[in-house]
């Protein structure tokens, strides 16, 4: 069986060629893939789970890159046994080409199925293997593509709470000193005339009560 296509990926051909060797990124798009495992730099172990037609069958096999030329491409090779229902092997040409922003990821593909997949047709075997490939494109895409998560920013303090903290900032600083010369100093809201900012405070009011003259 012979395949070959192109897809436009909206990234760089440098971060599609990365996502191509990232096993993460694979196991999220390869259609049915229970799990794949890097064993090398160039060799991986995956088990696939996949229904073509009337037959089910897990396939558990090994992936070996070669011909190596990043970011222009390389060379993807596997072969996997599915028990009583066959085996499959094959290999694919990967090549990208810049086109701007994007990427045109080019592949060619020769496989070669058999046991039971190998009775149900060419016709059947083609079009599975053309939507599943047409999943893995789109998929990979979408990974490929997703934008960054950016932590929101730590919420302001609320307007109050500034108004309540400006006055004390210009007369003491900011410094932890300073507050507790603040809360030691009865009446000191009063001579700095700025009473009526704390006049929900009960603790500034309770203070404020206690200096003669105030309230």
């Amino acid at each position: 069986m012979d395949m070959n296509g192109s897809q436009r990926i909206e990234a760089s051909r440098e971060a599609v060629y990365a996502a191509l060797n990232d096993v993460d990124i694979l196991r999220q798009c390869i259609p049915g893939c229970d799990s794949i495992e890097k064993t090398s730099e160039t060799e991986m172990v995956a088990k696939v789970t996949l229904r073509i037609g009337p037959v089910k069958a897990s396939f558990a096999g090994t992936v070996t890159l070669s011909d190596l030329d990043p970011p222009h491409g390389y060379t993807i090779s596997g072969e996997g046994s599915g028990g009583m229902a066959g085996f499959a092997k094959g290999a694919a040409n990967v090549t990208l080409e810049p086109d701007g922003d994007a990427t045109i990821l080019h592949y060619v593909v020769k496989a070669e199925i058999g046991g039971k997949l190998a009775q149900m047709g060419s016709r059947l075997i083609d079009s599975t293997a053309k939507k599943l490939a047409g999943d893995f494109f789109e998929k990979f895409g979408a990974v490929v593509c997703k934008p960054a998560v950016v932590e929101p920013l730590a919420d302001e303090e609320p307007p109050e709470e500034k108004v309540a903290k400006g006055w004390m900032s210009r007369i003491l600083g900011t410094s932890t000193t300073a507050f507790l010369i603040l809360a030691l100093t009865p009446g000191l809201c009063c001579i700095a005339g700025d009473h009526s900012a704390m006049a929900d405070d009960m603790m500034m009011s309770s203070i404020c009560a206690g200096v003669p003259g105030v309230l």
